[in-house]
C-alpha cells in the first residue's frame, strides 16, 4: 500500500513538473512576433529573454536553440530576473543535433588584389570598426609584426630612439600611430601603443608607457634581456618582412577609418576560398546580479561563443600587464620620472599600486552569481579570456565583480583563444579580505575540459587561473598548446597573508602603503587533480605547468600527469605557497620537476612552508628552491624514474587523467 502511494506521488510529481516546464524555441528564421513555439520560434536571443522572465518566477524554462549562428549587435546581459527565481531553473541548450553559434562576427567579403607581389588583398569593413583579431577559415591570423633587438632601440622617458640605420624607415610609415611596441620577458607579455614617429624619436601613448616601465619584468628592465623580445606590430608595410618560417600564413591589418581591411594570402591561395571573420563586440554575455541577489540556478549547455576582440590594449592605456591577465591601468601620483631606469626591480612607489591592478575582461563573464552551469560548450575564436568567474567590478560589463559560488565548468572546450581559457577570482581587497561575506568566490567546479590552443596573443596567461577562491576544484582536464602555465591557482606573493611577507617588507618596503593584514586570505581548500597537460610552457622560463601562489590552505595537487614540457618545470609552489600536499603526480621534463620559491637567502623565514611532496612518479633529479623538513617543505619519499619505465600505480595514473568518459 506504502509503495502504491509513493508511485502515485511519483506520478503526480512527474505530471506537476512537466505542466511546470516551459519551452521557449529559438531559430535564425524565426519571427519576434512569434510565440517561441517548435513551429513558431522567436528569431532574437533577446526575444527569448524576454519570454523567459514572463516565467521563470513559476516555471522551469528551456530555451532550445535551433542550428545555425545568432548574431549579436550588443553584448546579453543577464540580470538576476533571468535565472531561476523562487526556486526553479533556467536553461539555455542547444536543439538535439544542433550546433547554435553565438558570435559577434561578420564575414569579409569582396576582396580585390591590392599588391600583387606581396599578395595582399583588401576588402570593405564597416568605417570606425576596429579590431585586434581575426579569423581566417577559423585558424587565427596575426597582426603584420618586425622583430626588433634591444640593441636597435634607445630608452627613454616618454620612448626610444631608433639607433639601427636599418629602422630608419619606420619615419615613413603611413600610420605610425597604429603602431604598437610587444615585449615578453621572463613572465609578461606587454604592449604599448605608439603616439607619433618623428625622425629616429618614437613618441609613446601615456600612460601605458610610463606603466610598462616600471614594477617587474619591464620593457626596459626585463629580468632575463637575453631572453627577452621586442616586436613592432600592426603596420602595413611589415607585411611579408618576417620570412615565412617564422610569420603566420596570414597576415593582415585594418584600417578603421577607411574602412579597409588588408590580408595577405598563401602563395598558392585562391582569396574566394577564405572565409574571412572580423569581430564586432568585446563581450559576448555577461551574467551579474548583485551580492545580496545573484544571479541563480543558469545552465547553459551546448553552445558555442565565438568572435569577440578585446580592444584594452589598442587604448592609451596599453597592457601594463603584470601577471597572467591582470595589468596596471590608473596613474600613479608619485611615480618617479626616472622610474622606466631606477623602478626595474620593484621599489616603494610602484608597491602603492599593487592592490590596483586591473584583470582582463573575458568574453563571457559571470560575476555575483550562484549555481550556473556551463556544460559542453566550446569557446572558440575569442580575442580575450574565454569564460571570466567572479573577477574585479572593472572585468565585467556590469560593473559588479566577485561573489560566485557554486559555479561548474564541465566538458566544454576551450580553443583558438587569444588569451586563456579561464579566469576565476580577483585580485584586490575586496577579492582576499571582503568587505561583505556575499562577496567570497567559493565551490568553483572546473572538470572535464579540452582546453587547447589558447593565449595566443596574451602569452602571459595561465590556461587556467583561479586566484582567491574558498573550494576551486580542477579535475580531469586536458590542456595542451598553452605558452604559459597549464594550470595556475592562488594570488598574490604572500603579501596579503596573515602577517604579510617579510621579503616584501624588508626589501621592497611593500607595506609603506598598503596595509599588513593579520586575518588570513579568502584562498583555501584547491584540488587540482587527474589532469592531463602537455605541451605547455612553450613560450616562458617562468611559472609551472602546474603553479601556485600564497598561503592556500588544505590543498592538493595529486593525480596528474604532466609530460611534453621540454626544460621547464612541472610543479611550482612560487612565493609565499603553504598547507600544500603534493602526492601521485607523475611528472616528466629535462628540468625542475618540483620548485619552491623560498625567496633566496630569505628561506629560513619560512615565507614558503609547510608543504609536502610525497608518493610522486618523475624523470629529472632536479629541483629548486629549499626542501628543508627543518623550514616545514619536505619532498622525501618520491620515485625517480629515469627510463620512464613506469611502475603500475604510475601507469594507472597517467592512464586515468584528462577527462572521463
Amino acid at each position: 500500500m506504502i509503495a502504491r502511494t509513493l508511485a502515485l506521488t511519483a506520478a503526480l510529481l512527474t505530471a506537476s513538473s512537466a505542466l511546470a516546464q516551459t519551452t521557449v524555441h529559438v531559430a535564425p528564421a524565426g519571427d519576434d512576433r512569434h510565440a517561441g513555439t517548435l513551429s513558431k520560434p522567436v528569431r532574437s536571443l533577446e526575444r527569448a529573454q524576454a519570454l523567459v522572465r514572463a516565467k521563470n518566477a513559476k516555471e522551469d524554462v528551456t530555451v532550445i536553440l535551433a542550428n545555425g549562428t545568432y548574431k549579436l549587435t550588443a553584448p546579453l546581459i543577464f540580470r538576476t530576473a533571468d535565472g531561476g527565481l523562487n526556486g526553479k531553473r533556467v536553461e539555455w541548450r542547444a536543439a538535439a543535433g544542433a550546433k547554435p553559434v553565438i558570435s559577434s562576427g561578420i564575414s569579409v567579403t569582396g576582396f580585390t588584389l591590392h599588391d600583387q607581389k606581396e599578395r595582399i588583398y583588401v576588402a570593405d569593413t564597416p568605417k570606425g570598426l576596429d579590431t585586434r583579431q581575426i579569423w581566417v577559415n577559423g585558424t587565427v591570423a596575426e597582426r603584420a609584426w618586425i622583430e626588433i633587438k634591444a640593441a636597435d632601440v634607445k630608452f627613454g622617458v616618454s620612448g626610444f630612439e631608433i639607433v639601427n640605420p636599418k629602422l630608419a624607415y619606420l619615419d615613413k610609415l603611413a600610420r605610425p600611430a597604429r603602431l604598437e611596441l610587444e615585449a615578453t620577458g621572463f613572465f609578461t607579455d606587454r604592449y604599448s601603443p605608439v603616439k607619433s614617429i618623428s625622425g629616429t624619436t618614437v613618441t609613446m601613448q601615456q600612460p601605458a608607457w610610463d606603466n610598462n616601465t616600471w614594477g617587474y619584468d619591464t620593457i626596459t628592465k626585463p629580468i632575463f634581456p637575453e631572453d627577452s623580445r621586442l616586436f613592432l606590430v600592426n603596420a602595413l608595410e611589415f607585411i611579408g618582412k618576417t620570412n615565412d618560417w617564422h610569420a603566420r600564413y596570414h597576415q593582415w591589418v585594418i584600417d578603421p577609418q577607411a574602412g579597409k581591411l588588408y590580408l595577405r594570402t598563401g602563395i598558392d591561395e585562391d582569396i574566394k576560398d577564405l572565409k574571412v571573420v572580423v569581430p564586432t563586440l568585446e563581450t559576448l554575455v555577461s551574467i551579474s546580479g548583485t551580492p545580496a541577489a545573484p544571479v541563480e540556478r543558469l545552465t547553459f549547455r551546448g553552445l558555442t561563443f565565438a568572435h569577440t576582440s578585446w580592444m584594452g590594449p589598442s587604448k592609451p592605456t596599453g597592457y601594463a600587464n603584470q601577471q597572467s591577465g591582470a595589468f596596471l591601468h590608473d596613474v600613479s601620483p608619485i611615480r618617479p620620472k626616472d622610474a622606466w631606469d631606477k623602478c626595474g626591480w620593484g621599489c616603494v612607489e610602484f608597491e602603492s599600486m599593487r592592490l590596483k591592478w586591473h584583470q582582463m575582461p573575458a568574453a563571457v563573464q559571470v560575476s555575483a552569481a550562484r549555481d550556473v552551469t556551463f556544460e559542453g560548450n566550446e569557446f572558440t575564436q575569442l580575442g580575450q579570456i574565454a569564460l571570466g568567474i567572479g573577477n574585479e567590478p572593472t572585468a565585467h560589463l556590469t560593473g559588479v565583480g566577485l561573489a560566485t559560488s557554486g559555479i561548474r565548468v564541465s566538458r566544454n572546450r576551450f580553443s583558438i583563444l587569444s588569451g586563456g581559457a579561464i579566469m576565476a577570482g580577483g585580485v584586490r581587497t575586496d577579492a582576499h579580505h571582503p568587505t561583505d561575506p556575499n562577496l567570497i568566490n567559493r565551490d568553483l567546479t572546473i572538470e572535464d575540459n579540452v582546453v587547447v590552443t589558447v593565449s595566443q596573443d596574451y602569452k602571459d596567461n595561465a590556461a587556467i587561473l583561479t586566484t582567491y577562491i574558498d573550494g576551486a576544484k580542477i579535475r580531469h582536464n586536458d590542456i595542451s598548446d598553452a605558452p604559459y602555465d597549464a594550470i595556475a591557482v592562488g594570488w598574490g606573493w604572500g603579501y596579503n597573508d596573515a602577517g604579510g611577507n617579510p621579503n616584501y617588507e624588508q626589501n621592497q618596503k611593500g607595506y609603506v602603503h598598503n596595509p599588513k593584514f593579520t586575518t588570513p586570505t579568502t584562498l583555501r581548500n584547491t584540488l587540482v587533480e587527474g589532469n592531463r597537460i602537455h605541451g605547455v610552457k612553450l613560450w616562458y622560463e617562468d611559472g609551472g605547468a602546474i603553479y601556485n601562489l600564497s598561503a592556500n590552505p588544505n590543498s592538493v595537487i595529486r593525480g596528474n600527469h604532466i609530460f611534453d614540457i621540454s626544460n621547464r618545470i612541472g610543479i611550482y609552489l612560487d612565493e609565499g605557497s603553504k598547507h600544500f600536499t603534493v602526492t601521485g603526480n607523475v611528472v616528466e621534463t629535462g628540468g625542475k620537476w618540483l620548485n619552491i620559491n623560498t625567496a633566496g637567502k630569505m628561506y629560513a623565514r619560512r615565507i614558503s612552508t609547510d608543504n609536502r611532496a610525497s608518493g610522486n612518479w618523475h624523470n629529472s633529479m632536479s629541483t629548486g628552491g629549499r626542501w628543508l623538513p627543518e623550514i616545514g617543505n619536505d619532498a622525501r619519499g618520491n620515485f625517480l624514474i629515469p627510463d620512464r619505465n613506469w611502475p603500475a600505480e604510475a601507469r594507472k595514473v597517467i592512464a586515468e587523467a584528462g577527462p572521463r568518459d
